[in-house]
């Protein structure tokens, strides 16, 4: 395997779909900037994919806090590296009704799902448009393409990233940058755990669920052709077209019923 001396910068790459797209950059002769808030999930998983040949540089920060996020672009920028492509993909959801559910950790959500993933995205193409090229991969969700009930602000959080993916995409498309949008589905993740979502009707089944490691292989391959998104697996794209054909109403109703409690009649 080649190695192309390249530095991938990944959010949220300790678990789920980061962590298996860590693995693919890894395994595909890049190197790694890794984030996570855990310090020893980051050393663990350093260890793992050096074992690929990748040089891997763990970072330690709170991607909730603004602060953090421009304090790990200067580590960065003082140590001479400049990552040849940017991975947004740490977020989180919270579930239950929107009136019943703590402000705080929306605010969170929020500032993890779409401040964070601006303000990184800004400093990237600060580094990167002088030098003309850089490739982002933004992980945005089937849930960008429909309201989402009991699990409201996630949705509206992904329905930005995906918009927002979308214009810049058209902004940078001369200046040898490329921006990916990333779509999964359900996907064997602890993103539901960490979203006490697992009393919802969309885990009734766990063996509906994606793949993690197919889902890093669809976002890699997608990005690496320069695509402007991709919905990851035939299900999700077979519900995203049905999404597509309804009225707004429709599509809350039935994401409505899909999410909600297998107690609630």
């Amino acid at each position: 395997m080649e190695r192309k001396y390249q530095y991938a910068l990944i959010t949220g790459a300790t678990s789920g779909i980061g962590y298996e797209l860590a693995k693919q950059f890894a395994k595909n002769g890049y190197d790694l900037v890794i984030v996570a808030r855990n310090h020893e999930e980051l050393k663990n998983k350093a260890e793992e994919f050096k074992a690929f040949g990748a040089n891997v540089i763990s970072i330690s920060k709170n991607l909730f806090l603004q602060d953090e996020v421009y304090s790990l672009y200067s580590e960065l920028q003082l140590n001479g590296i400049s990552p040849e492509i940017l991975v947004n993909d740490a977020g989180q959801g919270v579930y239950g009704k929107f009136q019943d559910t703590d402000i705080h950790r929306e605010i969170n959500i929020v500032n993890l799902n779409i401040i964070s993933v601006i303000l990184l995205t800004k400093l990237f193409l600060k580094d990167r448009l002088h030098k003309g090229s850089g490739k982002i991969l933004n992980l945005a969700s089937i849930a960008s393409k429909a309201p989402g009930p009991w699990h409201s602000v996630y949705h509206g959080t992904k329905a930005f990233v995906l918009s927002w993916s979308e214009a810049i995409r058209e902004e940078l498309k001369d200046s040898g940058i490329t921006v990916t949008a990333l779509l999964p589905g359900p996907t064997d993740t602890d993103f539901f755990n960490k979203a006490d979502m697992n009393g919802s009707r969309i885990l009734e089944d766990r063996e509906n669920l994606a793949n993690p490691e197919q889902v890093a292989i669809d976002g890699y391959n997608a990005l690496m052709n320069g695509d402007d998104k991709i919905i990851s697996g035939f299900k999700n794209k077979l519900t995203v077209a049905m999404t597509n054909l309804a009225t707004d109403d429709m599509a809350a109703y039935r994401m409505g019923e899909m999410q909600k409690p297998v107690t609630e009649k």
